[in-house]
């Protein structure tokens, strides 16, 4: 039996109706009179009459606070109904199939939410302003009132074979690259043509394309970073000689360190430093190995009176395309790739910074860019996006500040950093085995963060909007939590020999990454809904998943122990001696492809690179204030309690600082400051905070970036932490820099900082 159900609060309850009308009368200019209700929608399939009865009393509503309906008289009224794309992770349905299967104890009923909003005193034009505004079209569509099916399954295709690709000449293949979207470069895929046709023999399939686009993606293995920088020239101007003087440095480094056997690249710039520091035996506490998903360094740690050895990890990232497109979901997303990066360390993490940048959030919604979301909308939902996800996982966000800028109006910046710490002797670093097997767990798999590598390597242009739903994978914080608790758990995480978070790229990155040889049956990934084809599974981003490498021995105890947590768990490949990567669909290798040239990463690209040195904008080092109510109105220095107030500071009982002090609990703290999460009472914390200036950046590369290390470890130092012990981790944010010199000029000086 298929039937709709709406859901409504009561009179009295009628909270998140009121502050929805309040917030629509402001952004839009709406009249007083203006009102609005609102309905939870939920499209049930499958369902008998028991299940029905269920949901209505027990699941979907509370008898006290919500009314329950089976219909609705729209018949004269105006409203607006709208539902997630088929594809996006909707939270509130899973939640309501997984309550049902613990009442029923079945799996067959599926469930679809939407929203409907009934309006009164409202003109035709009002309403297509209130559309625009509540749907965005990356994650949402109108819905149809009329209509009631269950729209999730799709017709599963054959994975093709790109036929004559082979013997496609250069315009052939430009012709392709543009409409397959693909983010490598033609030089890329004339490449690819060559392996195909002198070492395999054949036309690759679509999803050999789609994987090599996606493990070849900036995102997945730095290519930008990674591109040869040859003839630097430095321009005359006002910072020439202090920069053309650190390139110097760098150049002596280099020889130093490994006597220049390595390319020129942005990536030995950010590197060397550390890897002098090492040579010199003044990193001896960093942990070596493998597994480079967050930095990881070695601490003694006291518990209960006792030192003990600890593994301390960090790590932060960016997630500004996902955010600037999708707000919720790319910053619950950002918080959550952030997490699971040390979390495959093992480490269980703890501490949480967000250091966002957003244009003028008071401007007008009339005057927002073409093809753009309001700022005041992407830093309001983006803010509801990474609270909500830290706050149902459980962990403490006790530093939060948004820097505003005009600078980022074209495109947001969304950083997240975490801390996780773990007892050394739970952790061990081995080398997968022919034999061995690798365990997917975690969340299924949907079309969500499809393309989110490429899509974060690609130019967007006033399309983007419209085109990257598919791009944006959504956060499920309560299966994360449960994998929290499983690597936290020695009994497991004794039995894991290397693990792998499940990030861009999906099973074909994650799973990829752990062995040289691996088969890979992509029939047993478990998926949110039917109708994947095998391209799909292969490169899909959903979340909160994790790829472990575990003795065949070991697997049925490792398998116990997730079943505790209540995660699902399954042997999705085996590691072979074939130096080769071959995944598997109904029977058929779609991908098979030599691990040397997967490992080639494509064409390495060579760039020339101006350094520009003379400002082109005012010295901001001289204040244009005139007074200090001036000062006070700047809305980077105006307080920030209300923002940081989403967010938990207080979980895990590990909080040292909260985010404000002072007499009267006003004053912002300078950073994050925890007690590591040991088993006992301890002394030992961790403390985190940041350093940067839009303006001073924007004013000259070099000194922002110096700016930002004095200026965050200043910061540490007023909250009593010793400077000589930090470690600095640095996030570049730059403009898309193609073949232009001159940009690569920007994060080449910005580098500089570092000697």
């Amino acid at each position: 039996m298929d039937q709709r159900i709406f859901v409504q609060k009561k009179d009295r309850f009628q909270v998140e109706s009121e502050s929805l009308r309040d917030e629509l009368i402001s952004s839009l200019g709406l009249q007083p009179s203006f009102q609005v209700a609102k309905y939870n929608i939920y499209d049930v399939f499958n369902a008998d009459e028991n299940d029905l009865s269920l949901l209505k009393e027990r699941v979907l509503s509370e008898v006290v606070t919500d009314k329950v309906f089976d219909t609705l008289n729209l018949e004269g009224k105006t409203y607006l109904a709208y539902e997630f794309l088929p594809g996006q992770y909707d939270q509130r349905a899973d939640s309501a199939m997984q309550c049902l299967m613990l009442l029923n104890n079945k799996q067959s009923v599926r469930i679809h939410s939407g929203t409907l909003l009934v309006f009164e005193n409202v003109t035709k034009e009002q309403i297509e302003q209130i559309e625009h505004y509540m749907i965005n079209p990356v994650e949402a569509r109108k819905k149809d009132l009329s209509i009631l099916e269950d729209d999730q399954d799709i017709q599963i295709e054959d994975v093709p074979v790109i036929e004559g690709f082979c013997s496609m000449d250069i315009e052939a293949l430009s012709n392709l690259l543009e409409t397959l979207g693909l983010a490598m470069s033609l030089k890329d895929l004339a490449f690819i043509q060559d392996y195909f046709k002198n070492e395999e023999h054949r036309d690759p399939s679509m999803s050999e394309i789609r994987v090599l686009d996606t493990y070849w993606s900036d995102h997945c293995r730095h290519t930008t970073f990674e591109t040869v920088l040859e003839d630097v020239r430095f321009e005359k101007g006002q910072f020439q000689e202090q920069i053309q003087n650190a390139y110097e440095t760098y150049l002596k480094l280099r020889e130093d360190v490994h006597q220049n056997r390595k390319p020129s690249t942005l990536m030995d710039m950010a590197t060397i430093a550390g890897k002098k520091l090492r040579k010199e035996g003044k990193l001896d506490d960093l942990e070596v190995s493998d597994e480079i998903n967050a930095c990881s360094i070695e601490i003694k740690v006291d518990v209960d009176g006792k030192d003990e050895d600890y593994l301390l990890m960090f790590k932060n990232e960016t997630h500004n395309h996902p955010t600037e497109i999708e707000p919720f979901g790319g910053a619950s997303t950002c918080i959550g790739g952030a997490i699971r990066d040390p979390l495959s360390g093992r480490s269980y993490v703890y501490q949480a910074m967000r250091v966002s940048g957003a244009g003028d959030i008071t401007k007008p919604i009339a005057q927002t860019l073409e093809h753009k979301l309001p700022q005041s909308k992407i830093s309001k939902q983006a803010a509801h996006g990474y609270s909500s996800y830290g706050n149902q996982i459980g962990l403490a966000t006790t530093f939060v500040e948004e820097i505003y800028d005009e600078g980022y109006t074209a495109k947001r910046m969304e950083v997240g950093a975490v801390v996780g710490a773990a007892p050394k002797s739970n952790v061990k670093r081995e080398q997968p085995q022919p034999g061995d097997v690798i365990v997917l767990i975690g969340g299924a798999t949907g079309r969500d963060g499809i393309g989110g590598a490429t899509g974060s390597s690609k130019e967007h242009n006033d399309t983007s909007l419209e085109k990257c739903s598919s791009e944006v994978q959504k956060g499920n914080a309560l299966i994360e939590r449960k994998l929290q608790r499983l690597f936290r758990n020695p009994e497991a995480t004794k039995l894991i020999k290397k693990a792998n978070d499940f990030g861009a790229g999906g099973v074909s990155v994650a799973v990829g990454e752990l062995a040289d040889g691996l088969e890979i049956d992509l029939n047993v990934v478990p998926v949110k809904y039917e109708g994947l084809d095998g391209t799909e599974l292969a490169i899909s981003e959903s979340q909160e998943r994790m790829a472990v490498c575990i003795d065949p021995k070991d697997l049925e105890a490792f398998l116990e122990e997730c079943r505790k947590e209540n995660l699902s768990g399954v042997v999705v490949a085996k590691v072979t001696d074939s130096n080769r990567l071959i995944m598997k669909w109904n029977g058929k290798a779609i991908v098979d492809l030599s691990r040397d040239f997967l490992n080639t990463n494509g064409v390495r690209a060579h760039q020339k690179v101006d350094v520009k040195s003379e400002p082109e904008v005012q010295d901001p080092l001289h204040s244009s204030y005139s007074s200090l109510k001036d000062v006070l109105q700047d809305a980077n220095v105006a307080s920030q309690i209300g923002l940081a107030e989403m967010f938990d500071a207080s979980i895990g009982k590990s909080t040292v600082l909260m985010p404000f002090g002072g007499k009267y609990q006003l004053t912002p703290e300078e950073g994050s400051v925890q007690k590591l999460p040991v088993f006992g009472m301890t002394n030992t914390c961790s403390a985190m905070s940041y350093g940067y200036d839009p303006k001073i950046s924007t004013y000259s590369p070099y000194l922002g970036a110096a700016y930002s290390l004095v200026e965050a470890l200043a910061k540490l130092v007023a909250m009593g932490v010793d400077y000589k012990g930090a470690r600095l981790s640095n996030q570049e944010y730059f403009e898309r820099l193609g073949n232009d010199p001159q940009k690569w000029g920007a994060p080449l000086q910005a580098l500089f900082d570092r000697w």
